[in-house]
């Protein structure tokens, strides 16, 4: 055990940490020439297309030191978006050091402080990186003092490197040897393994990743889950190289994975506890606290008859990203689906397109919305993730929207656009402080459904991509709420329907109504969208409909063998109206969401 370090990698998007781990790989010989490629860790697609990290990734490594020593290198490299902060608390659970990487170009970022927030208060040994020092526009003086000022390290304790040359892994890993304490446990006391990943495979079953604390590991062994109860033969264990590598027997201190043929998804919770089951150990490890999402939308399927289809697709995705939570529900206007709870607008749109790769899916997914505390007046309190769950308006006393303690860094030429955005969204400034002569924080409490839709990509406009933000929820405060329904020919459409505040509800039905003429096709009868507050209508647009000209004909004549036949057309197209239903493309469902 004195030969292992785990540590993992920690930073704000974008500052080459994937790029840095790849040169770690390589320095240690752990990836062949012939299988190497940029981002070598990043397997999923997605990631590779986007440039981001959206799992975080395990690998061991082997380093001999300079006097000849060998030592095994758990690697964890994590997602540096605010969106997928949860796989970065699981990788902290399951390591003793982080690598700090912070760009020379552009200093620390507000998720950079969040982040080592967390990997402090789990006790990790944190060792500060300095990346990208090949760059010309690099600020090594500046970025120093920010490092100092955020963890009170001496000046020679921060490691200068760039991911693109290799320049100071060398450095990097003999500071991982020195710095960060082996693992503590005791191989010979009862098995006790944190489960912190699983993934899914379809000829094997379940392959579920885990750290032992204490105890060891064989092949063979009978094992069970603390959380669910249930008992499985080990069928295989081994280590995480490039590929699965299996091993006879592992040890306290490892990092691995086990795979016991579970086909259930069910049966493995991420944060769950491995241990035997003739020798159990008697309290499971302290996991990671229950996510709680951020927004819910419904996704459904566009054909009603891939229910069950879409239930073990999202259960099988569950599984390798454990902030998704889910549950049935249905919709009038498109049938029997789930609503999600996802942690932001970009893991929303990830979970939308894995579904689509990953298992051949198309579905529909509504507006998202976040989650309200409704007060009746007989004193009860309901939690509603839904419009259409709210309860009638005469039965409730008032209700309570999160709010969110954000963080904003910026460049302060930007402090002016930045603090219109935030007060425009019914933000309130509590702090603002300057951490150098150019960089300054702004603290905002927000309502956190202001910043579901767009508040991420404005921000980077506005700020030309250096604006950095972060937040978590801090309290539910009251707000004048109301329901936002848009009809079709007076028809209510559930899924379209929005809990906004009253101030921006009638701007907002306007805008909606505007573009759902854009995208309704046009029909042998006019539709008429309109948006309204309970039984008030507060807009309205009309779809022409397509005419036929039936009086084409008529060539000369009287004038009422015309209007005869225009009053027969005129019947026609009501009675149309009345049996005719408007479909609604996905486009508009989606387009909802690119309000500008």
């Amino acid at each position: 055990m004195k030969h292992i370090r785990n540590f993992c990698i920690i930073a704000h998007i974008d500052h080459g940490k994937s790029t840095l781990a790849d040169r770690l790989l390589q320095y240690t010989g752990t990836v062949q020439e012939r299988d190497f490629k940029d981002q070598v860790l990043d397997n999923m697609d997605l990631e590779r297309e986007r440039g981001i990290t959206i799992k975080s990734h395990a690998i061991q490594m082997d380093f001999k030191d300079d006097s000849g020593k060998a030592y095994t290198l758990n690697l964890i490299d994590t997602p540096g978006h605010v969106d997928f902060s949860y796989e970065v608390s699981r990788s902290i659970a399951a390591c003793e050091g982080a690598l700090l990487i912070v760009d020379a170009t552009q200093g620390i970022q507000a998720q950079t402080i969040s982040v080592l927030y967390k990997a402090i208060e789990s006790n990790l040994e944190i060792i500060p990186v300095m990346n990208k020092m090949d760059m010309d526009n690099a600020m090594p003086d500046e970025v120093r003092d920010q490092i100092i000022d955020l963890i009170g390290c001496d000046n020679d304790d921060i490691i200068e490197a760039s991911g693109k040359t290799g320049y100071g892994v060398d450095k990097i890993l003999d500071a991982i040897i020195t710095k960060i304490p082996p693992p503590t446990g005791d191989p010979d006391a009862p098995l006790q393994a944190l489960i912190f990943d699983s993934v899914y495979n379809n000829f094997r079953g379940i392959f579920a990743y885990f750290r032992i604390l204490n105890g060891t590991i064989s092949k063979g062994d009978l094992v069970k889950f603390f959380a669910t109860k249930k008992e499985y033969n080990a069928d295989e264990v081994g280590v995480l190289r490039l590929k699965p590598e299996p091993r006879k027997e592992l040890k306290a201190g490892d990092v691995g994975y086990i795979i016991s043929g579970i086909k259930t998804s069910k049966e493995v919770k991420v944060g769950d506890t491995i241990t035997h089951v003739d020798r159990p150990c008697t309290e499971a490890i302290e996991g990671f606290e229950n996510v709680k999402p951020m927004l819910y939308a419904g996704i459904y399927p566009v054909d009603a008859d891939d229910y069950e289809e879409l239930r073990s697709s999202i259960e099988k995705l569950q599984l390798n990203d454990a902030s998704l939570t889910f549950i049935p529900e249905s919709s009038v206007a498109l049938g029997f689906g789930f609503r999600c709870g996802f942690l932001g607008l970009l893991h929303m749109e990830i979970i939308q397109e894995r579904l689509d790769r990953e298992f051949d899916m198309d579905v529909i997914t509504t507006v998202p919305n976040v989650s309200y505390d409704v007060y009746t007046r007989k004193g009860e309190k309901i939690e509603v993730h839904n419009p259409s769950g709210l309860p009638d308006l005469t039965l409730i006393d008032y209700i309570k929207e999160p709010y969110i303690s954000a963080q904003v860094i910026s460049k302060a030429e930007y402090i002016g656009p930045v603090m219109k955005l935030c007060l425009d969204k019914r933000g309130v400034l509590k702090n603002q402080v300057y951490l150098t002569s150019n960089r300054v924080e702004l603290s905002f409490e927000l309502p956190l459904a202001e910043i579901v839709f767009d508040f991420y990509d404005k921000l980077k406009s506005i700020s030309k991509g250096y604006a950095s933000f972060d937040y978590y929820t801090s309290s539910f405060e009251k707000a004048d709420l109301v329901r936002l329904d848009i009809l079709l020919n007076g028809e209510m459409v559930d899924a379209l329907s929005t809990l906004i505040h009253r101030a921006n509800a009638h701007s907002f039905g306007k805008r909606m109504c505007e573009k759902l003429k854009e995208l309704i096709p046009r029909q042998q009868f006019d539709i008429a969208i309109q948006a309204a507050i309970g039984a008030k209508i507060i807009s309205r647009e009309t779809v022409k409909a397509v005419r036929k000209d039936v009086t084409a004909k008529c060539y000369g004549g009287d004038i009422t063998r015309k209007r005869k036949l225009l009053e027969k057309q005129k019947k026609g197209k009501k009675r149309m109206r009345q049996v005719g239903n408007v479909e609604v493309p996905q486009t508009a469902f989606l387009a909802v969401l690119k309000l500008d």
